[in-house]
């Protein structure tokens, strides 16, 4: 039923546990692609050289120990994982993703508590949900 998975991810408690769920569906299903989604948020030009740079390499690395922990709770399954690091509003970025990637289904936490500022609220999935054109499961 399901084949291509976005699981969309910030850190947050809740969006580990969506992981450590996506894991479980991808393994139960065999599902054929686990696509691993952190957005940040968009750094603001005027902070000028060499701000923007440091906030830029803070960001990706705030976004990769993320995605790494996502990765330990999804732990293996039988079809190939892909991730991606993407900049933008939360919301319009998963569902992009997930038109542009042909998600059969989106995975994401309720509520985001992460540590990067306006990613994966409750109104993020409350969004996504309304927004995307594949079911959408929300952990809690």
């Amino acid at each position: 039923m399901f084949k291509n998975m976005l699981l969309a991810v910030d850190g947050s408690t809740h969006a580990l546990h969506a992981a450590k769920v996506a894991g479980n569906l991808a393994r139960e299903m065999k599902i054929d692609t686990v696509r691993v989604v952190v957005v940040y948020s968009t750094i603001p030009a005027f902070l000028g050289e060499p701000n923007m740079q440091a906030a830029i390499d803070a960001r990706l690395h705030e976004a990769n120990e993320m995605l790494n922990a996502a990765l330990r709770e999804l732990g293996e399954i039988p079809g190939e994982t892909h991730t991606e690091l993407i900049e933008g509003s939360p919301a319009a970025a998963i569902i992009d993703v997930a038109t542009t990637r042909q998600s059969d289904l989106i995975v994401m936490g309720s509520r985001g508590m992460g540590k990067l500022a306006g990613l994966l609220l409750g109104s993020t999935s409350q969004n996504v949900v309304s927004h995307a054109s594949c079911p959408v499961l929300v952990v809690r």
